[in-house]
């Protein structure tokens, strides 16, 4: 059975293993490890934006300063009574002095402030998401109803996020584009060093008959498939780690900052393809270009 089957199934012409293939299969791996990874980060930074957009922009705070008749804590009630009366709001809620000393420790320290420090009190505010209210018709209520009370617009946090969304988006189709480049690059080397390695073999072939594109199309077959083959093993390396911090590190600050869920874990799938369209590309020019330039 095996001789009928070498009848018809020949033996390739290149050798499918020679020395540098593994090095050359190492390097493929590791850059398609970085790429699948960074395709990961990317949509994670993307949906942790948004996520901080969305809440940024569907909420409010206010700080809510007593007057001499009352006391802090009944200035905040009244302001939220107030501010939750507004078109556009769809909750308004005072936060107590425990919430207030917990947010102004980050700054002085874990110790009390003195009793008679004058701590304004804080009112959260969530927003209608069809129809969400102004920061100037909350300052207009506050005002009408004689509280002092200063709104903090989210706004320009949402705007700084999204920019920082966008760049980090832009790196991240920055480092896939050279790492597809540097694969490239690793390819074109692969197969200017077989191509001489192998100077012998190709002249045989041509003496035999062959043309240049038959020879080109044999490297380029060769390349590609150790690449599709580095491809996978980088793709699934990228995974594993991405669901190990998915499954392992929710509470972790990396995770916070980097939300990645399971739907992401599908971002890294068509990179070994692509890793062999690149190869196959990269080789099939450089070996025609040597071919061209021979005698």
């Amino acid at each position: 059975m095996s001789a009928e089957f070498a009848n018809w199934w020949p033996a390739p012409l290149l050798p499918r293993r020679d020395g540098g293939a593994a090095s050359l299969f190492f390097v493929i791996a590791v850059l398609s490890f970085l790429a699948s990874l960074s395709a990961i980060g990317g949509l994670a930074a993307q949906r942790a934006a948004d996520g901080w957009k969305d809440q940024l922009i569907g909420s409010a705070t206010v700080i809510v300063r007593a007057s001499a008749s009352d006391t802090p804590d009944a200035a905040a009630a009244r302001a939220a009574e107030v501010l939750a009366g507004v078109r556009g709001v769809s909750e308004a809620r005072a936060l107590d002095k425990a919430r207030a000393d917990a947010l102004i420790a980050r700054f002085v320290g874990p110790e009390p402030l003195p009793a008679d420090v004058p701590i304004p009190r804080l009112v959260a505010i969530d927003l209608d998401a069809a129809a969400p209210a102004k920061p100037a018709a909350l300052a207009a209520a506050l005002k009408a109803a004689g509280v002092d009370g200063t709104v903090e617009d989210h706004g320009p946090w949402a705007a700084q996020i999204m920019r920082g969304a966008a760049l980090a988006r832009w790196l991240a189709i920055g480092l896939l584009t050279v790492i597809a480049a540097a694969a490239g690059a690793v390819i074109a080397f692969a197969a200017r060093q077989g191509l001489s390695a192998r100077r012998d073999l190709v002249e045989v072939l041509h003496l035999a008959g062959a043309t240049d594109g038959f020879i080109a199309r044999l490297f380029q077959l060769r390349f590609a498939r150790t690449a599709a083959q580095a491809g996978i093993v980088g793709a699934a390396a990228a995974i594993g780690v991405a669901a190990a911090l998915r499954q392992f590190g929710a509470g972790q600050s990396l995770a916070a900052l980097l939300p990645v869920a399971w739907t992401d874990l599908a971002a890294p799938l068509p990179w070994p393809l692509i890793a062999a369209l690149i190869a196959a590309i990269a080789a099939r020019v450089t070996v025609d270009a040597v071919l061209k330039r021979s005698p």
